[in-house]
């Protein structure tokens, strides 16, 4: 991972030659507006704003800006709003999408429309990025919170989906570690069985672009010492820059203990579709959400 913070990852996609242009689903959300307009403010975001127009001028004129400070396209209804959303990604008119004050479902069901072409073919995952403080880089990991139990050729798209973002945000062949609770391939731990098959699949090229170990522990993965003293040998073993979970509920309850409980901060976004689709929950601060912005900006390419 070339980038040691989020702040590094800021000011990489600062240098860009265009700011990025993003659509708000469902925008009268005062803290969604709060992010998009520190984005706007910093250079970051172009943004574009979907809804109804009078909800969205009130939030706006509610945060100090103008009720037309952004371009609103008027709509009747959320997933009219997400539909709307996925054609402007296919017009050009968008380069990520932000989700504003809309369930999940909703939103993704009106992006995968079939007119939005918003669907590439490939398995819809999740990937988060960390920092935390004693790691010395940027931490990817997936998928926390899409796919909940997947089978081995979904967990080839879920890992290819996340190199390929990491590798349109300037990351290239990214360190992959796939986790297990051990380093040897046991027939009752599937999941370890799953990790010696996706390193294959890395060796015969069915997964490209990156650097594949499994099955490996975590301690391994992300601590060069515990390797060490373990007399593991691998090139991954305690540089790791993405981390694939075996399940919903491992990547999950690591990405909140390292949160919680280690005070890492972190940005998630959907990838596997045309472009990344920013999926902040209503808790998250304006901090978080723009956090993530930056995450979707940096790749979105």
């Amino acid at each position: 991972m070339v980038y040691k913070s989020f702040d590094e990852l800021e000011a990489a996609v600062m240098q860009k030659a265009h700011k990025c242009k993003v659509a708000v689903v469902e925008a009268a959300d005062e803290h969604v507006l709060e992010a998009v307009r520190h984005a706007v403010e910093v250079g970051l975001v172009e943004p574009l704003l979907f809804g109804k127009r009078e909800d969205i001028a009130a939030k706006l004129k509610a945060i100090g800006l103008p009720g037309d400070a952004y371009p609103i396209v008027e709509t009747a209804t959320p997933q009219e709003s997400a539909t709307g959303a996925g054609m402007a990604v296919k017009e050009g008119r968008a380069n990520f999408i932000l989700k504003g004050l809309i369930q999940t479902g909703v939103l993704l069901k009106g992006l995968f429309k079939e007119e939005t072409g918003f669907r590439t073919g490939r398995l819809i995952s999740h990937m988060n990025i960390v920092q935390v403080a004693t790691y010395p880089k940027l931490l990817a990991l997936c998928d926390a919170a899409i796919n909940i139990a997947p089978s081995l050729e979904q967990k080839r798209d879920i890992t290819q989906n996340a190199v390929d973002a990491l590798a349109r945000m300037g990351i290239d062949n990214p360190k992959v570690a796939v986790l297990a609770s051990a380093e040897t391939v046991n027939e009752k731990m599937p999941e370890s069985v799953d990790a010696a098959a996706l390193k294959e699949m890395n060796k015969n090229g069915q997964i490209t672009g990156c650097l594949i170990e499994g099955p490996i522990s975590y301690d391994l993965a992300v601590c060069a010492e515990s390797a060490a003293t373990k007399g593991y040998e691998s090139p991954v073993a305690g540089d790791a820059d993405l981390l694939v979970c075996p399940n919903i509920v491992t990547a999950n309850v690591l990405i909140k203990c390292l949160r919680h409980t280690a005070n890492a901060l972190t940005a998630g976004i959907v990838v596997g579709g045309r472009v990344p689709v920013v999926l902040n929950s209503r808790a998250a601060s304006a901090e978080d959400k723009f956090r993530t912005m930056v995450l979707a900006a940096s790749a979105a390419g």
